[in-house]
């Protein structure tokens, strides 16, 4: 069998879009062997892996996100969990490449567009710059083959993303701890978001989800984020408590609170 085609189209630049299927789950791969979105098939509405999981712990700090944005479809697995689990929410994802919106739509059961779910053909940086003051939270992942896309760790799309957010927004953003930049994305994002950041690293790979915060700044006491986990996981079964165990072995801490 040949291997699949990594070049991009000549006519558009894009990567070509992959689906495969392994032991009931499906995979999204673009412009290589690399997994962008799993979707078990037997429970397609659940988060399957599991920094997508993890960047939903931005519900420990925003308790009722009004508007979220995410930079970067993928399958559409976050999408999917926020309009189903967030009905009081309005989702809006932008996603540069064509081909990856007709996968989610065909191959992963996105739903089709509502009155709380957008999905938008278009440049993920473009859009943080012209909508300032207008989210809740943001969820940025943005991956091609060979790793995280270079214009989304630049300072410049972390101002947008801070300018982005209302006032108390969080934003969030996969990072990879295993790649050669990982130090400096993190120390660029403290600096826009005035060390106003926690993060949350993956149990069983390197992913690290970045939480930054604009002010005024959540409550983070331990007893307080305790609390909130445990209601959070009755309602959506995931490991909130466990994000937050790890979350503490990571950031600076008080006796009672993280510090941010």
């Amino acid at each position: 069998m040949r291997d699949p085609d990594t070049s991009p189209d000549p006519s558009t630049g894009a990567l070509p879009v992959r689906v495969s299927e392994r032991d009931g789950v499906r995979f999204l791969h673009l412009g290589g062997s690399a997994v962008q979105s799993a979707m078990r098939l037997n429970a397609p509405f659940r988060l399957e892996l599991e920094y997508t999981r993890a960047m939903m712990g931005f519900l420990l700090f925003q308790r009722n996100p009004r508007d979220i944005a995410l930079i970067g479809l993928g399958g559409g697995s976050l999408a999917k969990f926020l309009h189903r689990r967030l009905p009081d929410s309005r989702v809006t994802a932008v996603e540069i490449h064509a081909g990856v919106i007709a996968a989610a739509r065909d191959a992963f059961q996105l739903p089709p567009d509502d009155e709380r779910l957008r999905v938008l053909l278009g440049d993920g940086t473009a859009f943080a710059r012209e909508h300032p003051d207008s989210q809740d939270a943001v969820l940025v992942d943005c991956y091609g083959a060979e790793g995280i896309v270079e214009a989304f760790t630049e300072a410049r799309f972390y101002r947008d993303c801070r300018e982005m957010l209302r006032p108390g927004g969080v934003a969030v953003f996969n990072l990879w701890e295993s790649d050669p930049g990982y130090r400096a994305h993190l120390e660029r994002l403290a600096e826009v978001f005035a060390g106003h950041v926690l993060r949350l690293p993956a149990e069983s790979k390197a992913n690290v989800v970045a939480f930054a915060f604009r002010p005024p700044l959540p409550e983070t006491g331990f007893a307080h984020l305790a609390g909130r986990a445990a209601r959070l996981e009755a309602d959506h079964r995931l490991e909130f408590d466990d994000f937050l165990v790890r979350m503490g072995w990571c950031n600076p801490c008080s006796d009672s609170a993280f510090l941010v």
